[in-house]
């Protein structure tokens, strides 16, 4: 068991974490928890429990994020009735991966059931970081596209942070451009944007009501899209936070103390039973392709967690769907900072 733990860590630090919001409209640093906590029963929606024996509450992502896309469409719906104008995210694609290109299609499928307009422009593999920029720069200065979203990852010799950074930070509906990032990071400053799949995360934590506030919780993974923006967002809202990484040290004696456990860095099954503190809330925001299958597997053993855990995201089903949900919240906030528009407009 030592062995596999050991060769698991010595993968991960020789790859890059990686994963796959509603923009505030007041200061970040509330003394309090980020929304009104649901009712009972708006929490027991999400919630799956099995009384036959203890087992985890499984939380219904989807049933989470489909709730938010109704909302979302009533809005979208209410702007064009108001304004004639429709939020738009710009989309670029580079080369032929197959799991980029999956998530491409799932995102315009979203943007289209909430009345969206997406534009997706795809550049080949060999493409030059000239083209890209070029791209970028195009959407930049579309009017009618308010979100930009670069998928990533991108191919090696491009150099993501350069493309990133070339993003308008007012279309940065990703919420990886320095400016966004650096406000989440500093106290008494508010980014325009969130990055997604952590705000999927707090979204999720407050939608089943986890008290978060004065809470210890742990996030395995300090990548820019998810595990560092994470751990930002969670001490806004006033938990205690530790990071474990691919060079932290019996990582299992920290974990076990985390009353909220996050994980995203791509390795099935890296997080066992015995990392686990009774009652924790498990958000496994992993996502890796079995080999010859088209199963996907979390980065946590759901089938030990669920007898340990007191609340569990499946994957998939979890936070990704809502993480979707929180892309299209983000390029709505970006149109209507762009048309001044609001519900009473």
């Amino acid at each position: 068991m030592q062995g596999t733990l050991a060769l698991s860590w010595r993968i991960l630090a020789n790859k890059s974490f990686s994963s796959s919001s509603m923009t505030p409209l007041v200061c970040l640093d509330r003394p309090d928890i980020w929304c009104p906590a649901p009712s009972p029963s708006e929490v027991s929606s999400h919630l799956t429990h099995d009384y036959n024996e203890h087992t985890a509450a499984e939380i219904n992502g989807r049933s989470i994020a489909n709730e938010i896309k109704a909302t979302l469409a009533t809005q979208v719906s209410n702007m064009k009735n108001s304004i004639n104008k429709v939020p738009g995210l710009g989309v670029i694609l580079v080369g032929k991966r197959k799991d980029s290109r999956t998530f491409v299609r799932i995102k315009k499928k979203a943007c289209e059931q909430v009345g969206i307009a997406s534009v997706v422009t795809e550049l080949p593999d060999d493409c030059t970081e000239s083209e890209v920029l070029d791209a970028v720069s195009m959407l930049n200065h579309n009017e009618s596209i308010h979100g930009i979203l670069v998928q990533l990852p991108l191919p090696n010799h491009l150099c993501e942070e350069k493309i990133i950074n070339s993003v308008k930070v007012e279309k940065d509906v990703d919420g990886f451009h320095p400016v966004n990032m650096g406000n989440l990071a500093m106290r008494g400053r508010e980014p325009l944007f969130i990055p997604c799949a952590s705000l999927g995360c707090i979204e999720v934590l407050n939608r089943c009501s986890v008290e978060i506030l004065g809470k210890k919780a742990v996030v395995i993974g300090r990548s820019m899209i998810t595990g560092l923006p994470t751990s930002l967002l969670l001490q806004r809202h006033h938990a205690t936070v530790s990071v474990v990484h691919s060079f932290t040290k019996n990582p299992e004696e920290i974990t076990c103390e985390a009353d909220i456990l996050v994980s995203d860095v791509g390795v099935p099954n890296l997080v066992r039973s015995h990392w686990l503190k009774p009652g924790v809330v498990v958000i496994d925001m992993g996502s890796t392709l079995v080999k010859n299958s088209s199963d996907v597997c979390g980065d946590v053993c759901y089938e030990e967690a669920m007898h340990k855990a007191s609340a569990i995201t499946p994957v998939p089903g979890g936070v990704g769907p809502v993480t979707i949900s929180m892309l299209l919240s983000n390029t709505l906030e970006a149109a209507k900072r762009a048309y001044q528009w609001t519900q009473k407009s």
